[in-house]
């Protein structure tokens, strides 16, 4: 993906999250309670979350920061470094060893936090849709 469509992405995603926020705080100031409506926007709160994380993983691994220049000619064994290698799915940026180690550049922490945030938005929507299904056949549901 061009880096121009990335940007765009990781800002519409930054903005998204605080707005999605406010919306949350004013429909629990507000009675009825949707909770349908509640949990649909915690799904795009974490979705929205997912996209600027895997953005930010996105232009860490394209622009490369500090990588490769962090990849020693040798690591600790001795092994000469045979190969960089860049993925954007998973997003990865590592230092390949003749010896068949690896050294990551792209933290965990970015793949997990994207892994969990993007899981829960897609369970908040089932949710958010059965809540809504159910509400419509139920007489008087507020769902």
């Amino acid at each position: 993906m061009p880096a121009p469509l990335m940007g765009l992405l990781l800002l519409i995603s930054v903005l998204a999250v605080p707005a999605c926020i406010l919306a949350i705080v004013l429909m629990l100031r507000n009675q009825p309670h949707s909770l349908s409506k509640i949990y649909a926007i915690l799904a795009l709160i974490f979705g929205f979350s997912a996209t600027a994380v895997y953005c930010y993983g996105w232009f860490a691994v394209t622009l490369g920061g500090p990588f490769p220049e962090l990849c020693e000619d040798r690591n600790a064994s001795g092994a000469q470094l045979a190969s960089l290698k860049q993925d954007y799915w998973p997003l990865r940026n590592a230092c390949m060893y003749s010896d068949g180690s690896t050294v990551e550049h792209v933290s965990l922490s970015i793949n997990v936090f994207f892994y969990v945030s993007a899981g829960l938005a897609v369970v908040l929507t089932c949710a958010a849709v059965f809540l809504y299904r159910r509400a419509r056949h139920i007489p008087g549901g507020t769902s």
